[in-house]
């Protein structure tokens, strides 16, 4: 899961694999795979950042684990 800001200011954790797509607007909006979106302060290139570090986070974790 990822950190990001919803455009109230509270913080949200979302499940990258719940993610359908992103829209890049002035702010970005994110639609899940349950047909919800949601607005978040964060750009785009962040929530990529985001989402490359938690996959890489969790490929090392399950390498150490095997």
């Amino acid at each position: 899961m990822i950190l990001l800001t919803k455009l109230n200011n509270s913080p949200m954790l979302v499940n990258v694999d719940s993610i359908k797509f992103i829209e890049a607007t002035p702010d970005s909006l994110i639609f899940f795979q349950n047909g919800d979106s949601t607005f978040v302060r964060e750009n785009l290139e962040e929530i990529i950042a985001r989402v490359i570090d938690y996959k890489a986070r969790v490929i090392k974790n399950s390498a150490q684990i095997a």
